[in-house]
């Protein structure tokens, strides 16, 4: 039985608890605290260590899926979730483009931790203020050849397609550095 460590990180309120809960076979196990701040009464909940949910592939493969919290004050959880992860998503809400630059920014943080694949997802494009996927990748400022998905966090099919290409992009690293 291979596993593989995913982890599943992007700006506060992206969705990141609903992509793994809409996937997860096991009751996600969620760090949720009740909101405090005013400012940030967008939701109740917000997650404050981390996320945990598994989805078996196959009988040889199971993705362990880790969702961080979104909030910079929780950003020291960060670095420990990266620790053994084979691939990361960074989750954007399409809906909230002032959200963006720190999507962006979180990117380019979980690449330092680790070179390791990684795919974009545009959550919530099933919203009609959703931006297309297109403008999203020149707002992100995302090269050519990173995979950007759109994605519905409530959907398990889109959630799965998101986590499948990711699977894909880390497998062919492995065989690459096996010499296959």
């Amino acid at each position: 039985m291979q596993t593989v460590k995913m982890v599943i990180t992007g700006p506060f309120n992206a969705g990141k608890s609903q992509f793994i809960q809409s996937v997860s076979e096991i009751d996600v196990v969620a760090t949720e605290r009740k909101i405090s701040s005013e400012a940030e009464k967008v939701k109740e909940t917000t997650t404050v260590a981390m996320d945990f949910g598994r989805i078996t592939v196959d009988n040889d493969l199971v993705l362990y899926l880790f969702g961080t919290p979104g909030q910079r004050r929780f950003d020291f959880m960060w670095e420990i979730l990266s620790e053994g992860m084979l691939g990361f998503i960074v989750l954007v809400d399409s809906t909230r483009p002032e959200t963006f630059r720190e999507a962006r920014s979180i990117l380019e943080t979980f690449r330092a931790y680790a070179p390791t694949p990684y795919v974009v997802a545009a959550n919530k494009q099933d919203k009609k203020e959703a931006w297309d996927v297109d403008d999203i990748r020149i707002a992100l400022r995302l090269d050519k050849k990173v995979k950007l998905l759109p994605c519905v966090g409530t959907d398990k099919e889109t959630v799965k397609t998101v986590l499948l290409e990711l699977l894909y992009s880390i497998l062919a690293e492995m065989d690459a550095a096996a010499g296959g």
